[in-house]
């Protein structure tokens, strides 16, 4: 939401800048639908370097539109994934109605539009959508399901904080919401906020701490945050606590209540506290009882056994997760963009409802910005201090050269790549085109050898600069997941957006001590040759060299930077890291002091 997190600081230019971050409007992005189909998206920030910027996508835009060779003309709809509505009630606070005007009002909407993207009236072809009906629109028709329970739940949107619908067809019937004033989205930023980390970007720094923690030591006092009602929903009478108009902007009432009840906030970089991941267990635990809560009575409601979830709350893999063993529904689907990003695709898709319900399910979100083997090779160039390869080409000198595409080659990538793994190198991988959402899904990674606990932690320390305890992911070719964890066979699809934690099977957790949380659980990636030739063949080469078919990955970036985006900016980020070799398409570059060294 353009001008939303700028027009706090304005209003409260003092505040504390996490406590800034309490506004609507982050992870803005651009989506192209053309016939129910999705084309081209991607989120500014790529282009910006700003993580979680609210910032007008007009870089997204642009991108969108040279991927499909359109123009602006061309557009028949520009959606936007909020639709709020005057409040008219009498006595409105001055600041709502200001933000109102200058934030969420269509006529704002329009200024901005027509400021970004001139030569053009936007007004008759705007279509707003409201928010957790983009959310919804994301999910239920990217899923391939003819029906479906569909349920979003974030911070807020207009007006609500949870919404169930009923997916058919092309229609989204809405069942039933929580508004914003019971909102655990909100609830789990405070928390985030009182841990120490930032609102709005941190949380999954929060699920991460969780399983280190003991549940049970804060559970009074959550069953108190959170009280669950006889009819699926729940309140949070916690946010009552802010009961001025300031205090609803600052949140000053509900957090002295929690460091009453929680004792004092960890100050952000001061030391975690035994405290602290207790906290964050007890909060994980209550997101979780809160939302099988409200999933048991809309399935008993509905009759409905196919799950779509959408929204910031979605992205909660271990929630997710807890879900999908619950067993409650027979088949579950989770747009891998779930966050605002996402909802740029939903108010797409929902504009064109009838033709976005033919199109069945999505395959893998890779619709940002691509790049072909030569381009990458070519950005290679010769870096100082680095020897560089490509695969492929005649004789595989150690020189430029342009890259057979052969599936030949793609083999021999993975053989060379695999090797390097396995000798303990950190290896960049840029292929193809950009994934949507936050996940690495092996075209933008960083990948790393999964089977000794200290790669996680020389990873986190030296590469990522970052907490100790955040874990990593495994991904594992489809057909050899369930040898390795607790996988369901028919379910395999699911863990393809490495949306969903499961058990890593007892006797390999040793052996995957790099990916294997300490609760014994992973945040799985299948990975199927189908979808990703390329990143199939190197888990593949990897389990024959080693006799371990996972490969650690996450996503290409460092301490404060968004996922990489460019091959320029790839190699820039190279350089500068401490990675030990970057892969461009085919062409393998790796630097001299860590060949050296080993």
């Amino acid at each position: 939401m353009h001008n939303g997190t700028d027009f706090k600081r304005r209003a409260f230019p003092d505040a504390d800048p996490r406590i800034q971050r309490f506004a609507q409007g982050y992870e803005s992005a651009a989506a192209l639908v053309v016939d129910g189909e999705t084309v081209a998206a991607a989120a500014e920030e790529r282009f910006t370097g700003e993580k979680t910027t609210g910032a007008f996508p007009v870089n997204a835009i642009r991108y969108c539109l040279a991927e499909a060779g359109l123009k602006l003309d061309d557009i028949d709809r520009l959606a936007h994934g909020f639709a709020y509505r005057p409040s008219g009630l009498p006595g409105e606070p001055a600041l709502s109605a200001a933000r109102y005007r200058e934030v969420y009002s269509k006529e704002a909407q329009l200024r901005w539009a027509e400021e970004f993207l001139p030569g053009r009236s936007w007004d008759e072809r705007f279509t707003p959508v409201p928010h957790h009906l983009a959310h919804a629109a994301s999910t239920f028709y990217p899923s391939g399901f003819d029906r479906s329970l569909v349920v979003v739940s974030d911070g807020m949107g207009e007006t609500e904080s949870l919404s169930v619908f009923l997916g058919a067809g092309d229609r989204l019937e809405p069942v039933s919401t929580i508004p914003a004033m019971h909102s655990i989205g909100i609830l789990y930023a405070l928390l985030t906020h009182h841990l120490g980390f930032v609102p709005f970007m941190d949380e999954y720094k929060v699920m991460g701490l969780a399983p280190f923690g003991d549940a049970k030591r804060y559970f009074d006092t959550f069953a108190e945050l959170v009280q669950l009602r006889d009819d699926g929903s729940y309140t949070v009478p916690l946010l009552a606590r802010d009961r001025t108009a300031e205090e609803q902007e600052t949140h000053d009432g509900v957090l002295r209540e929690l460091a009453k009840r929680l004792g004092p906030a960890r100050k952000p970089g001061a030391e975690v506290s035994r405290e602290h991941i207790d906290i964050a267990a007890a909060l994980q635990a209550t997101i979780e009882s809160s939302l099988l809560h409200v999933l048991r009575a809309a399935r008993e409601q509905t009759g409905e056994r196919r799950l779509c979830l959408a929204g910031g709350v979605a992205l909660n893999c271990s929630a997710n997760g807890l879900v999908s063993r619950s067993r409650l529904f027979d088949d579950i689907f989770v747009q891998p963009a779930a966050s605002d990003d996402g909802s740029a695709l939903g108010a797409a898709l929902q504009a064109d409802a009838t033709a976005s319900a033919r199109a069945g399910r999505m395959a893998m979100p890779f619709w940002g910005p691509g790049f072909s083997d030569e381009e990458l090779a070519a950005a290679a160039g010769a870096p100082e201090g680095c020897t560089v390869r490509h695969i492929g080409t005649t004789g595989n000198a150690e020189s430029a050269g342009t890259a057979d595409i052969t599936l030949d080659g793609d083999r021999e990538l993975a053989e060379h790549v695999a090797e390097l793994l396995e000798e303990g190198l950190i290896v960049a991988w840029f292929q193809g085109r950009m994934e949507f959402g936050p996940r690495a899904l092996g075209n933008r990674s960083i990948l790393a050898d999964p089977r000794q606990e200290g790669m996680r932690d020389r990873i986190n320390a030296v590469v990522k600069e970052r907490e100790s305890f955040r874990p990593f992911a495994p991904a594992v070719r489809v057909e050899d997941a369930a040898d390795y964890f607790d996988i369901a066979p028919g379910s395999e699809h699911r863990y393809a957006h490495m949306l969903f934690v499961t058990s890593t099977r007892a006797e390999h957790r040793a052996g995957l001590g790099a990916v294997t949380h300490v609760d014994g659980t992973a945040r799985v990636q299948t990975v199927r040759a189908e979808d990703n030739r390329r990143f199939w063949e190197l888990i593949g080469a990897f389990g024959r060299r080693t006799g371990t078919s996972v490969v650690l990955n996450t996503s290409f970036n460092l301490k404060g930077q968004p996922v990489i985006a460019t091959p320029e900016e790839a190699l820039r980020t190279f350089l500068r890291s401490k990675l030990d070799a970057l892969v461009l398409g085919r062409t393998v570059i790796r630097k001299e002091a860590r060949r050296d060294a080993r």
